[in-house]
């Protein structure tokens, strides 16, 4: 391996915060070749009514350099 960039995202899901760390990767492989690591960073939820209705996870997605 060479030169790894990292890049920070967050994703979202309305089933897991696993679920929502496979959402920021699939997003960001659509532009983003390369994709060697993820790591969340932080984990969060949106609460209404007393219930998790959204998961989000912070994660630093680690891709290799093709320059």
């Amino acid at each position: 391996m060479g030169v790894i960039i990292i890049r920070e995202m967050v994703g979202t899901s309305p089933s897991s915060w696993s679920d929502a760390a496979r959402q920021a990767v699939a997003t960001a492989s659509r532009t983003v070749r390369n994709i060697r690591t993820v790591e969340v960073v932080k984990s969060s939820a949106r609460v209404e009514d007393g219930e998790i209705v959204e998961y989000h996870v912070e994660v630093k997605i680690g891709f290799e350099y093709e320059g």
